[in-house]
């Protein structure tokens, strides 16, 4: 889909599920603009800014990351932005401009909740991406803030406002496939070996201080930065956080489940011997009081898809399934088997694009969040909500890490009789980072 035109039809495409929900004046009001922070514009990030740009009455007033090729890349994406953004390498002062109404964070996953939660202390809205902590604890802190601060937080997981994605959820709430009770997801790539890192000089153009953060110190190793960081515990979530939790999410949404009573997981770091320490190969589920239950399988380094495609998930209920293959596309089949609906998308989805796998069909939950802060729809994944899907991807990681079994709380997941994995719970941060609510 050309961006131009997915602008232009852009409010005709979201007209339907944006409402009313509160005034907003001065600043904020719709005739003004809303100015946003992009904080970490290395890759995904750069695309944000670029995207955010582009929507109608927004402008990207700075952005903010520790690495000078990284700012580069954010400038690049903003090239033809009416304003040229002012770059502030720290977050803690970024959150303090008085004209900064929202930040968006597209940083390693350990900084996602401790920028969100200085964000939204500073009377800003935000934008994080996935997962929205490095552990459950930090997700628990986020819904908080909600509370405590009165600001808007919505999670990366996009797919929550694909049009087509949200008629399909709401097909299945109808009963189009009968009681949905078992969902299957999976996401498969060809990531390459990272080989053993060297401890090395810091870089002179990254501040290895700030990059790290909240996270306790660690020497700087040649492996790390910029992506790798995602297969080291101390500082991402490994692929089940990745990428699992686009699809962990829809399959939740769709079958219209909370927190479960079970989850295994099995696999492990199978391709390669290397400093990669998540799995690449995993296998998980998760299992519901009411009687539906959730599989993910992950394969990072072997891309042979299943149902022919790279990524997606399947609903099957008790007079058939729907199926979507990645993107905005899905079919449904009857009881037996045979092809009821079809609705096909102009975007297919990449699971090997870093940056932007279902394409433009993001905008849709961009521009979700800034009508939200304008007071003109609410959000299509607010955290509260959000946190749940991120929670089930942490299970996993924790049962992985541990016994392999967790039994859980069903009323808020927290992990039963189980002292090992209960510490995984929440993580240890360098002194004076610690992420706080109020």
């Amino acid at each position: 889909m050309r961006r131009r035109a997915f602008l232009k039809d852009l409010s005709l495409a979201t007209a339907g599920m944006t409402i009313i929900n509160f005034p907003i004046r001065g600043k904020l009001a719709p005739s003004n603009k809303v100015i946003v922070g992009v904080m970490g514009v290395n890759s995904r990030g750069a695309y944000l800014a670029k995207s955010y740009s582009q929507l109608p009455g927004v402008e990207v007033g700075y952005i903010c990351d520790v690495e000078e090729k990284a700012l580069q890349n954010g400038l690049e994406a903003l090239k033809a932005a009416a304003r040229k953004p002012t770059i502030i390498k720290d977050i803690r002062k970024l959150v303090e401009q008085k004209d900064l109404d929202a930040l968006i964070i597209a940083t390693p996953d350990h900084w996602h909740a401790p920028a969100a939660l200085m964000g939204a202390a500073h009377g800003k809205h935000v934008y994080v991406e996935k997962p929205c902590g490095q552990n459950p604890y930090e997700g628990e802190l986020l819904s908080q803030a909600v509370t405590q601060f009165g600001r808007h937080i919505q999670m990366g997981n996009q797919r929550r406002s694909m049009p087509t994605l949200i008629e399909a959820a709401q097909q299945v709430k109808n009963g189009v496939i009968g009681k949905p009770y078992f969902a299957k997801s999976w996401y498969a790539n060809n990531r390459k070996s990272i080989g053993f890192g060297r401890k090395v000089p810091v870089p002179a153009t990254l501040d290895f201080e700030l990059w790290q953060g909240p996270a306790p110190r660690r020497d700087y190793q040649d492996n790390l930065v910029h992506y790798n960081w995602h297969w080291f515990w101390h500082w991402g979530t490994g692929e089940a956080c990745n990428n699992g939790t686009h699809e962990i999410d829809c399959c939740r949404w769709f079958l219209g489940v909370d927190f479960p009573t079970k989850v295994t997981s099995s696999g492990g770091r199978y391709a390669y011997k290397d400093d990669w320490e998540t799995p690449d190969t995993q296998v998980a589920t998760f299992e519901f009081a009411d009687g539906k239950a959730i599989t993910w399988e992950d394969r990072s380094c072997n891309n042979f898809g299943v149902e022919g495609a790279g990524r997606g998930f399947v609903i099957y209920g008790e007079k058939g399934a729907l199926m979507n293959l990645g993107g905005g596309d899905y079919k449904i089949f009857d009881e037996k088997n045979k092809l009821v609906k079809e609705v096909k998308s102009d975007v297919v989805a990449d699971p090997t694009n870093p940056v932007s796998a279902s394409g433009n069909l993001d905008l849709y939950h961009f521009d979700n969040f800034i009508k939200s802060v304008r007071g003109e729809a609410s959000l299509n994944s607010p955290v509260n909500e959000a946190s749940k899907s991120v929670l089930l991807c942490h299970l996993a990681n924790i049962a992985q890490r541990t016994s392999g079994v967790l039994h859980c709380d069903p009323s808020n997941g927290h992990i039963l009789n189980d002292a090992a994995a209960a510490a995984l719970w929440r993580r240890s941060y360098e002194k004076g980072w610690e992420p706080k609510v109020g």
